[in-house]
């Protein structure tokens, strides 16, 4: 007869790679059901996005075959619960993590790769929101097509915004609340203000990501970030050649100040290199290679992956339809699936 005390001690013995620690202690497996040979439970992973998900499944169905029964049926339903180190802080209470992505420089592709991160976050099942925190250039509202003004809806005496919501994205832009054609002439002062009401009064509701797109640099909004939001982690965007890297260790050193400390979760090196689709498999490294690898050694924090220059995602992208289903998105997947991953990692290294 097989016992739920021999299906738990099984699994005891599979581990999650990232956490390091076994899948009970870990709270993993729930609903877990025996009928004759057949064993039933729930896996929660602590992101939909987990990429070691097939891995840990196929080492439940090891241990099961060779510590209970060869002839065990088991089935793992894989859900999850996003993993989150965060309190009931009044600030985003219903946000389980907060990523912020920086550049020091502009031009290397920062607000696509914020995109691409809410897009195939969504697309493995999380619920995503994506702040436009670059006032001066908004890039929101054409990766996302979306112009139209947020509603707004009264509560006690404060006006609060409705975020626009596309490809089940809840997505804000001060780029919603002009003409495509308007500058933003603001001063400091102001741009803090604005960045302060796209924080506090916002619906942003109950979410297991908020991408925050920064300006480039290490200027207003990011001192603001870091005194306002409580941070889940920094993504850092970079290219490969000197120039792009040296503004990078900029935002990397500021964000290490001892006033600001907000955990790195990695490095993206963005535009690594072009493949021809009439040449496949000759690659071109347009702006030097392993840039971005060699900065996350040199910092000591971790490296996401490289992203190539793709003429049809950034085609999709101007038409404001990156779809997360083509072929050519697999590398954004991927560096997506790392930062969830990274995320996971750092809200447990906080609870402990």
């Amino acid at each position: 007869m097989i016992t739920q005390e021999a299906v738990l001690k099984a699994l005891s013995h599979v581990d999650d790679p990232d956490l390091n620690k076994d899948i009970v202690t870990l709270g993993m497996v729930e609903k877990l059901q025996i009928e004759g040979v057949n064993v039933s439970f729930d896996l929660v992973l602590t992101t939909p996005a987990c990429p070691m998900k097939d891995m840990i499944v196929n080492a439940c169905k090891t241990a099961l075959s060779v510590m209970v029964s060869k002839d065990v049926v088991p089935n793992i339903f894989v859900t999850s619960r996003v993993s989150t180190a965060r309190n009931a802080e009044e600030v985003l209470s219903g946000v389980r993590n907060i990523i912020a992505v920086a550049s020091g420089k502009g031009g290397v592709g920062k607000s696509t790769v914020a995109a691409a991160l809410a897009i195939a976050l969504k697309h493995k099942g999380a619920t995503v929101g994506l702040l436009d925190a670059d006032i001066y250039g908004p890039s929101v509202p054409t990766l996302f097509n979306v112009h139209e003004s947020p509603e707004m809806k009264l509560e006690g005496e404060r006006q609060i915004m409705i975020p626009v919501e596309k490809q089940g994205i809840k997505l804000l832009s001060i780029g919603m609340m002009t003409t495509p054609d308007q500058a933003v002439i603001w001063r400091g002062p102001m741009i803090s203000s604005a960045f302060k009401q796209f924080i506090n009064d916002v619906a942003w509701g109950n979410l297991d990501y908020l991408i925050i797109d920064l300006p480039p640099g290490t200027g207003d909004v990011q001192i603001t970030l870091s005194q306002l939001v409580p941070l889940t982690g920094v993504v850092i965007v970079t290219t490969p050649q000197e120039m792009a890297l040296a503004d990078a260790r900029r935002a990397i050193s500021m964000f290490k100040l001892p006033a600001i400390q907000k955990p790195i979760i990695g490095v993206v090196e963005n535009m690594a290199w072009f493949e021809p689709e009439n040449l496949p498999g000759n690659r071109y490294y347009l702006f030097g290679s392993g840039g971005g690898k060699s900065l996350a050694d040199e910092q000591n924090i971790p490296f996401l992956g490289e992203l190539p220059l793709v003429p049809s995602v950034q085609q999709q992208a101007d038409k404001g339809n990156i779809n997360a289903e083509d072929a050519h998105f697999a590398p954004f997947m991927a560096v997506a699936e790392e930062v969830a991953r990274r995320v996971s990692v750092l809200n447990s290294e906080k609870k402990t």
